[in-house]
């Protein structure tokens, strides 16, 4: 008997495996490493209540939209020097599933 296919992972799930030991998707969950992300897009860089930014954000004048995230995810350091966010991911669509899920918080 065949094993069934196996199905891929969606936003939640890769969000689940890749970031919440960082973030939370709420704001009641107590804060982690990273700040929330729930409504992350339009949020100004840098500017979450209850978390403490690292430097290279104290210079971040922008507002999280798609594009930035999709940047963010790919190179967090080159994007905002002195930023401390060990996570990368190289997979455009790994970041796109992600990205739609952070925007369904909205």
């Amino acid at each position: 008997m065949p094993l069934p296919a196996a199905k891929p992972p969606d936003g939640p799930t890769l969000f689940k495996q890749q970031c919440a030991t960082c973030h939370t998707t709420n704001t009641t969950d107590p804060v982690r490493q990273g700040p929330s992300l729930y409504r992350v897009l339009g949020r100004h860089a840098g500017r979450a209540d209850g978390f403490k930014y690292s430097a290279g954000f104290a210079n971040a004048d922008f507002v999280w939209d798609e594009a930035r995230l999709d940047a963010w995810l790919t190179n967090p350091q080159a994007m905002i020097p002195g930023a401390v966010m060990a996570y990368r991911q190289a997979k455009p669509e790994t970041r796109a599933m992600i990205i739609a899920y952070l925007k369904e918080l909205n």
